[in-house]
C-alpha cells in the first residue's frame, strides 16, 4: 500500500490582505469570512492522501473441482459475460442457448467448439451434468428463465435489472424460497474493492449521520442510447423471431427491435433498468440500505434520440428511503462521469470509476460569521475579537482534516463478480448480491418509470396512493 500526500496553502498575499479583518475598519466580502477565520485557521493546511487498494483476488481452486456452467443469451452483455466466466479458475462451460444462430457460433469461438449450443434454454435446464446457468436474456425474459431455471434445480446469476415489473420480481424471490437455490444478480459493484472501502467508510461512522445520496451519469453516443447495428446476417431464418417476442402481440419480423429492446419499455426497462440499477445497487452495498423505496416520483422526456423509442432519454429521479433520500440524475444526452455520493453531517464519500474519496467535515464554523458585516464598526470589532477568543483554542484542536483518495481496480469488472458467484455455487455460502437484494434494486427502477409515465408519486407496494405493478 502506497500513499502521497499534497498540500495547499493560501498564498502569502491573501494571508497579508486579509490581516485588515479585525481591524474593523473595513468591509469585506463572504470570501473573505470563509477564509478568514482564526490564526490557527490561517496556518492549517488542506491536504489530500491517496491508497492504493489491494487488487481484486480471484481465489485459486483444487484441481478437479469443477463447476459445469451454461449460459442462455449470448448477446452484447452475455459475451462479455461468457468471456469472463470461461477465464475463472475451476469453472467450464458446457452449453449455450440463444434464438439467434450467429450467437452460437459466437459462443464457440468464446468457450471452445466443443460446447453444445441450441435455440431451446429447456435442453440447458434438462442437462443434469449443468450446476448453474447464467441468464443474460432481454428484460421481459428474466423471470420466465430464471424461475424455470430455479425449479429446474440450477442456481442462476441473472443479469440486471433482475426483473422486468415489480410482480415479476416477486415471483422470483419465492422461486428462490421455494427450490433453495441461488439467484445472484449482475451488478457488480458488490463486489468491487472501490465499492468495499466506501462501504467501509460509511459503517465506520466516517460520514456522520447518513442524510442523502446523489448518483449520476450520462452518455451522448448513439452507441450509449442503444441505437445499435443489427448483425448483418438476421432474418427470420437465423432468428427465432417469434419465440423472441414471447407472449407479447406479435410484430412482423424488426432486426431493429431486436437489436434495440431496450428502447421500448414493452421488452426492456429503459435507462432505470440499464443504468439506474447499477447506481441503485452500489448505494444499497455502500449505505446498507435495502429494501423497496417508500416513494418514487421521476420526470423527464425523449429529447434527443427521436427514433421511435417509448423510453425517456433524459430521466431525474428522487427515491424516498424514509428519512434517506436518493437524487439520480440520467440522461443519453450528454457525456458525464458516473458518480455516487453519499452526504453525512461528518463529510463526503464519493465513488467514482477508479477510486473512493472521503471528504471530511466539522461542521463547525471555521470563521466569524459573515451575517456579522451588517453590524456597525464598533460591535463588529468587539463580535470579532470574542469571536476568536472563543473559537482559536477549538480550532487549534481540530486541524483540517485530510483528504483521503483510495485508488483501486474499476468497480466495473465482471471477473470478480462471476468468481464470487462461482464460488458460492461451488461452496453453498450466501452469493454477494442475492435475489431479495436485486428485488429492491429493480423495483426502485420500476418505480421510477412508472412514476414517469403516470405523471405522478409512485408509493411503494402495501404504503397506499398510486402504486405500480
Amino acid at each position: 500500500m502506497t500513499a502521497c500526500t499534497i498540500v495547499m496553502q493560501l498564498p502569502k498575499k491573501e494571508m497579508k490582505r486579509m490581516s485588515s479583518v479585525t481591524d474593523g475598519s473595513r468591509y469585506f466580502s463572504r470570501r473573505d469570512f470563509l477564509r478568514a477565520g482564526s490564526g490557527a485557521a490561517l496556518g492549517g493546511v488542506l491536504a489530500a492522501r491517496t491508497v492504493d487498494l489491494d487488487a481484486e483476488q480471484v481465489a485459486t481452486v483444487p484441481a478437479g473441482d469443477v463447476v459445469r456452467f451454461g449460459i442462455i443469451g449470448v448477446g452484447t452483455q452475455g459475451s462479455a459475460l461468457l468471456t469472463n466466466a470461461v477465464t475463472v479458475p475451476g469453472v467450464k462451460c458446457v452449453a449455450a442457448s440463444d434464438l439467434y444462430d450467429g450467437r452460437h457460433t459466437l459462443a464457440r469461438e468464446i468457450a471452445g467448439p466443443e460446447i453444445k449450443t441450441t435455440r431451446r434454454y429447456q435442453e440447458l435446464l434438462d442437462d443434469k451434468s449443468i450446476e448453474c446457468l447464467i441468464v443474460a436474456v432481454p428484460d421481459f425474459w428474466h423471470k420466465t428463465v430464471v424461475v424455470d431455471a430455479l425449479s429446474a434445480g440450477k442456481d442462476v446469476y441473472c443479469e440486471k435489472p433482475m426483473s422486468h415489473t415489480i410482480a415479476e420480481g416477486a415471483e422470483m424471490v419465492k422461486a428462490v424460497e421455494r427450490t433453495g437455490k441461488f439467484v445472484q444478480v449482475g451488478s457488480q459493484r458488490v463486489s468491487s474493492a472501490i465499492f468495499g472501502k466506501a462501504r467501509e467508510l460509511v459503517a465506520s461512522g466516517a460520514i456522520g449521520d447518513l442524510l442523502q445520496v446523489e448518483l449520476q451519469l450520462g452518455r451522448n453516443t448513439p452507441d450509449g442510447a442503444w441505437e445499435y447495428p443489427p448483425p448483418p446476417d438476421l432474418s427470420p431464418e437465423s432468428l427465432d423471431w417469434v419465440t423472441w417476442q414471447k407472449d407479447l402481440p406479435k410484430k412482423p419480423f424488426d432486426p431493429l427491435t431486436f437489436a434495440r429492446w431496450r428502447c421500448w419499455h414493452e421488452y426492456g426497462t429503459g435507462m432505470a433498468g440499464d443504468l439506474m440499477v447499477h447506481l441503485v445497487s452500489g448505494m444499497q452495498f455502500v449505505t446498507g440500505i435495502n429494501a423497496v423505496p417508500e416513494k418514487v416520483f421521476t420526470v423527464g422526456g425523449i429529447e434527443r434520440w427521436k427514433d421511435g423509442r417509448n423510453m425517456p432519454d433524459v430521466q431525474n429521479t428522487i427515491l424516498d428511503y424514509g428519512k434517506i433520500h436518493v437524487s439520480v440524475r440520467l440522461t443519453l444526452g450528454t457525456e458525464t462521469p458516473e458518480v455516487t455520493r453519499v452526504l453525512g453531517s461528518k463529510g463526503v464519500v464519493e465513488i467514482s470509476n477508479g477510486s473512493v474519496m472521503f471528504i471530511p467535515q466539522l461542521g463547525i464554523n471555521m470563521s466569524p460569521s459573515y451575517y456579522s458585516q451588517g453590524y456597525p464598526a464598533a460591535l463588529r470589532k468587539e463580535y470579532l475579537r470574542e469571536w476568536q477568543e472563543k473559537n482559536d483554542p477549538i480550532l487549534a484542536e481540530h486541524p483540517l482534516a485530510d483528504v483521503d483518495v483510495y485508488r483501486g481496480p474499476s468497480w466495473d469488472g465482471l471477473r470478480p463478480h462471476l468468481a464470487n458467484f462461482f464460488s458460492s455455487v461451488r461452496t453453498r455460502k450466501p452469493v454477494v448480491e442475492d435475489v431479495v437484494f436485486g428485488h429492491h434494486a429493480a423495483a426502485a427502477c420500476h418505480m421510477a418509470n412508472e412514476s414517469y409515465f403516470q405523471g405522478t408519486v409512485i408509493r411503494a407496494p402495501g404504503t397506499g396512493g398510486k402504486k405500480t405493478a
